[in-house]
C-alpha cells in the first residue's frame, strides 16, 4: 500500500492531511507521486497520522527499484549512500561489536591485561574530550568525522589486544556519542542501533551507570516518536539497572527526568510529578555526580524540563512560570546552549499558540528560528516543525504567517 492509499484508507483528503502536517496539499501530492520525499522533520508526525512506526513509514515511502528482487532492495529505515559518513560509523559499530564479542579473554597473560587497561584509560580520556567537543559544537554533524576516526582507532586496538574485554566500556561510551550524532541528524534507526550496541557493551563490562544511560538514550528515541508506553518500559529497566550503579552519580535521577516525559506523554500528571521530584534530588549530590561525558545530568535543566512537561499535560500557567524561570538562568542567558534555549523558546511560543496570543508566538518563535539557523541544530528544527502545526489557527496574523513560512523554509533546506 502506497502513501496515497494509506491516507485515503484513514479518511484524509490531501488538503486535510496537509493541514494536519502543516504543509500545503501540493507537497502531499509530490510525496505521493514520489517526486520528492518527506523531510526527516515531518516523519514523526507523518507516522503518527498514518498510524505507523517510523520503520514502517520508511518502508512505505521507499519506492521499489525495477529489476531488483525484494531481497536485493535497500532495507527500510535510514537510507545511506555508499561512502556516507554515518554509514561508515554504523559499519564500524557492527565490526567493533563482532570483534569484542568473538575474542576470548586470556587471563594468564597478566602483562597484556595491564597494557589493555592502559589502552582503555587512553580511549576513555579521548572519548571524554570528544563529548566536550560535541557539547560545545554549534553544528553537531561537524564532530562525526572525528568520532569515526576514534572508532577506527578502537577497532585497531581490539584487533591487537589480548584482552579486548577491557575495552568494552570505552566502546560503549563511544557508541553512545555516535548515537547522539545520529539522533541530532534525524537518523533515528541508526541512533537506536548505536544505543543498543552501547547497552550491550556496557552490560558486558558490568558498567551499570553507563548501561542505564544507554537505555535512557534508547528510550528517548521512542519518546520522540511519541511511543510513550514503549519508552516507559525501557525506562523502568534503566531505573533497575541504575539502582545497581554508583549512588553518588546522577544516573538514577536522569532516568527519573526522562520517565517524567514519558508519563506526561501518557497524560499521568501524578506519576510525572513524582518522577520530577525524584529527578530534583540530584541537587543533594556533590560536584562529582556527573562525568561530563555520557552522563551530564546535574539538575540545571530541571526548570525547563518541568515547564516542558506541563506543556505536554496542558497545564499552561504552570508551564509558563517554569519556562520563564529557565530562560532567565545563567546557562541560557549567556548562550551556552543553543539547543536548550531554543527548546524553551519553542515551548513558550507553543503556549502562545494555544492561547491564541500571536504576539507571544511571534516573539519567542522568531528567536528560536534564529537559533536554529545559527546552530544548525536538527533538534531545534524538529521542535519548530512540531510548533508549525499548532500555528494554523493563527494563520491570519501576518507575523505568524511569516513565521510559518520561515519554519517551512528551514525544514526544507
Amino acid at each position: 500500500m502506497g502513501l496515497a492509499k494509506r491516507r485515503k484508507a484513514l479518511g484524509y483528503s490531501q488538503e486535510s492531511f496537509g493541514q494536519a502536517l502543516g504543509v500545503d496539499r501540493t507537497t502531499v501530492g509530490r510525496w505521493e507521486r514520489q517526486t520528492t520525499a518527506p523531510e526527516a522533520v515531518y516523519r514523526p508526525r507523518l507516522a503518527e497520522l498514518l498510524q505507523l512506526s517510523l520503520t514502517d513509514l520508511d518502508a512505505l515511502l521507499t519506492p521499489p527499484q525495477p529489476g531488483l528482487p525484494v531481497s536485493a532492495r535497500p532495507p527500510s529505515g535510514d537510507h545511506d549512500a555508499p561512502g556516507d559518513i554515518d554509514d561508515m560509523i554504523r559499519r564500524d559499530f557492527l565490526r567493533l561489536t563482532a570483534i569484542a564479542g568473538a575474542w576470548a579473554l586470556t587471563p594468564e597473560e597478566a602483562a597484556a591485561e595491564t597494557a589493555g587497561r592502559d589502552s582503555a584509560a587512553s580511549f576513555g580520556a579521548m572519548n571524554g574530550h570528544l563529548w566536550q567537543v560535541y557539547q560545545l559544537a554549534r553544528s553537531k554533524g561537524a564532530v562525526a568525522v572525528v568520532v569515526r576516526d576514534q572508532l577506527g582507532a578502537l577497532v585497531d586496538a581490539l584487533k591487537t589486544s589480548h584482552r579486548p574485554g577491557v575495552l568494552c566500556e570505552a566502546a560503549a561510551d563511544l557508541f553512545q556519542l555516535s548515537g547522539e550524532l545520529a539522533f541530532d541528524s534525524n537518523r533515528y534507526t541508526d541512533a537506536a542501533a548505536a544505543y543498543t550496541l552501547a547497552a550491550s557493551a556496557s552490560s558486558n563490562a558490568r558498567s551499570y551507570d553507563l548501561w542505564a544511560c544507554a537505555l535512557v538514550r534508547h528510550a528517548y528515541v521512542d519518546v520522540y516518536g511519541r511511543r510513550y508506553r514503549e519508552a516507559a518500559e525501557i525506562l523502568e529497566v534503566a531505573r533497575r539497572v541504575a539502582l545497581r550503579g554508583d549512588s553518588a552519580l546522577s544516573t538514577r535521577h536522569w532516568v527519573a527526568a526522562v520517565q517524567a516525559e514519558a508519563y506526561a506523554g501518557l497524560g499521568d500528571f501524578n506519576a510525572c510529578e513524582r518522577a520530577l521530584d525524584e529527578a530534583l534530588l540530584v541537587v543533594d549530590l556533590g560536584d562529582d555526580a556527573q562525568n561530563g561525558g555520557w552522563l551530564r545530568f546535574d539538575g540545571s535543566r530541571l526548570a525547563e524540563e518541568r515547564g516542558a512537561r506541563y506543556v505536554q499535560l496542558g497545564r499552561l500557567d504552570l508551564a509558563e512560570s517554569a519556562l520563564k524561570s529557565a530562560l532567565e538562568s545563567a546557562d541560557l542567558t549567556q548562550g551556552q546552549s543553543f539547543r536548550r534555549r531554543g527548546a524553551v523558546l519553542v515551548d513558550l511560543a507553543l503556549i502562545g499558540a494555544r492561547r491564541h496570543d500571536a504576539e507571544q508566538v511571534a516573539a519567542y518563535g522568531t528567536e528560536a528560528l534564529q537559533l536554529a539557523r545559527q546552530s544548525g541544530s536538527g533538534y531545534v528544527a524538529r521542535r519548530l516543525q512540531a510548533l508549525h502545526a499548532d500555528l494554523t489557527a493563527l494563520g491570519r496574523d501576518r507575523r505568524v504567517a511569516d513565521l510559518r513560512a520561515e519554519i517551512s523554509d528551514l525544514c526544507t533546506t
